[in-house]
């Protein structure tokens, strides 16, 4: 016989089962890593193509054009500023855009000015755009010789043919467009002048400050044109991409634009931004709601009270999270733009809400979602107290109130931050309802609107990889980016759990 006894079977029984839990995790994480670090691989070489086949080039003088376009939607504001303030004075529609005619031909004729540039661009977008197809189509060559071989069939493989791409040659056309651009750029800054010497006077005071501050934005604008002309000179499309900008361009970038005829864009920013600011706001809502209710069933509600507030509480745990979802886009989303259009509630940050579904909207629903998990651990953690704290405390004079905020919380202190950590990792965590009520917009919030962010769509690291991770192509530079989101999603929950064992350790030494 072995000689096992019950506790040697136990022992062995359960040290297997985590034995097998640390194995699932490295090979997760493992996985994660494989799939995910192979897109800054991919990355470099997509940017390296965007230099070599001049889409690089084309964009500096896209950007300039994007600059005037700018100056011309602050002239749109302008405008509809001037309309509100003629009708507020008591003038009829009709008779203020007959009053805005000379306002309009100038904003007309400024926007115009930019078609020069703009036909430019038309042209050297078809240069740029056929020397990244064939490079494409050389590539799709490469990989049909490759898996030819693979399957032994070298006779077919060796009936392919590639047709390589001189870049330097394929690009010549561009770099020697300089000369129509800054006929080009010279043909619409004199417009440009032209238009400005049309501009009508304002309506107002304040008007007329704003006209003001687009004159010098106009000024630097034209000033900027000589930069433009720099960074065209000093363009090579031989000049090898630095392999850091293929991981800063993730981290830092700003846009995620997939599926693009031009360029793919994989920037993580927006997304992380967007899932730190929904996690935020639901924190905010379920910290205080958990917390407080666990306290007050735990050290103050009568046996009655318990016995309903508990079970509905924890109930709220089973509601699936895209019932929810649908809730917050039929009714909450709804219910809170119609509740921020109320003249009263005018003073709160971000109210009239123009979106339904937007950041406090999500926030609230996965504050639902975070509220049973923290009501439950926290009220483990205050039942944990040791009843003798709570009777010392009494007899010492101190009356409940004082004995739950000095005694009973901070003994349970560090299951409470166990709980709300918890209950972070669910937020942060959570797919379905961010998908559905957050907004899905990829873009930066504007933080110029303080408080008021919270009102304005996102789009979150959880909600892209369930949206975009059904359509790409296994191994595709996208679907290694999603799982590149995936792995720094995990990070950020490895981070927060160490940062929260820290803050334990700290606590229980300091009251040791």
């Amino acid at each position: 016989m072995l000689g096992l006894t019950v506790d040697d079977c136990i022992r062995a029984f359960f040290g297997g089962n985590a034995t097998i839990a640390i194995i699932i995790l490295a090979l997760i994480t493992y996985f994660l890593a494989r799939e995910g670090l192979g897109f800054f691989g991919q990355n470099h070489r997509s940017l390296q193509v965007y230099r070599q086949a001049g889409l690089e080039f084309v964009d500096i003088i896209k950007r300039q054009q994007e600059e005037h376009t700018a100056l011309t939607r602050y002239l749109s504001d302008l405008r509809l500023r001037q309309f509100q303030a003629l009708t507020a004075a008591g003038t009829s529609i009709g008779d203020a855009n007959t009053a805005l005619t000379a306002f309009d031909d100038f904003a007309y004729d400024f926007g115009s000015a930019v078609n020069p540039l703009r036909g430019l661009i038309l042209d050297l977008t078809d240069v740029a755009t056929i020397v990244k197809v064939e490079f494409t189509v050389a590539e799709d060559r490469r990989e049909e010789i490759r898996q030819l071989r693979a399957a032994g069939r070298d006779a077919d493989a060796d009936a392919v043919v590639v047709n390589e791409v001189d870049f330097l040659q394929a690009v010549r056309p561009l770099i020697d467009s300089i000369t129509v651009w800054r006929d080009a750029s010279a043909e619409m800054v004199e417009d440009m002048e032209a238009a400005m010497g049309r501009a009508p006077p304002m309506a107002a005071a304040e008007l007329e400050e704003r006209m003001d501050r687009f004159r010098e934005l106009v000024a630097v604008y034209r000033v900027s044109i000589p930069r433009t002309e720099a960074e065209l000179l000093a363009w090579d499309p031989s000049e090898p991409i630095p392999f850091g900008r293929a991981i800063s361009s993730f981290f830092t970038g700003s846009r995620w634009l997939t599926a693009s005829a031009w360029q793919d864009w994989y920037g993580i920013l927006p997304l992380f931004i967007g899932s730190l600011l929904v996690s935020g706001v639901a924190l905010c809502l379920a910290v205080p709601l958990g917390i407080g209710s666990a306290i007050y069933v735990n050290q103050v509600a009568t046996p009655r009270e318990k016995a309903w507030i508990k079970p509905c509480i924890e109930f709220i745990a089973a509601i699936p999270s895209v019932v929810l979802g649908f809730f917050g886009i039929v009714v909450l989303g709804e219910a809170l733009r119609t509740m921020s259009q109320a003249s009263w509630l005018g003073w709160v940050p971000g109210f009239p809400m123009i979106e339904r579904l937007n950041v406090l909207t999500a926030g609230c629903l996965l504050a639902l979602i975070a509220i049973p998990t923290i009501f439950t651990l926290a009220e483990d953690a205050l039942n944990n107290v040791p009843r003798a704290y709570r009777e010392a405390s009494f007899a010492l004079g101190a009356n409940k109130l004082q004995t739950i905020a000095r005694i009973t919380v901070p003994a349970s202190l560090s299951g409470i931050i166990s709980a709300v950590l918890l209950g972070l990792g669910r937020v942060i965590g959570e797919t379905m309802v961010v998908l559905l009520c957050a907004g899905n917009r990829i873009a930066i919030p504007d933080f110029t609107a303080g408080l008021g962010v919270v009102t304005q769509p996102v789009h979150t690291m959880t909600g892209i990889i369930a949206q975009e991770m059904g359509e790409v192509v296994q191994g595709s530079i996208h679907y290694r980016a999603l799982f590149l989101v995936g792995l720094v999603l995990f990070c950020v929950s490895l981070l927060i759990n160490y940062l929260a064992q820290g803050i334990v350790r700290r606590y229980r030494i300091s009251i040791g």
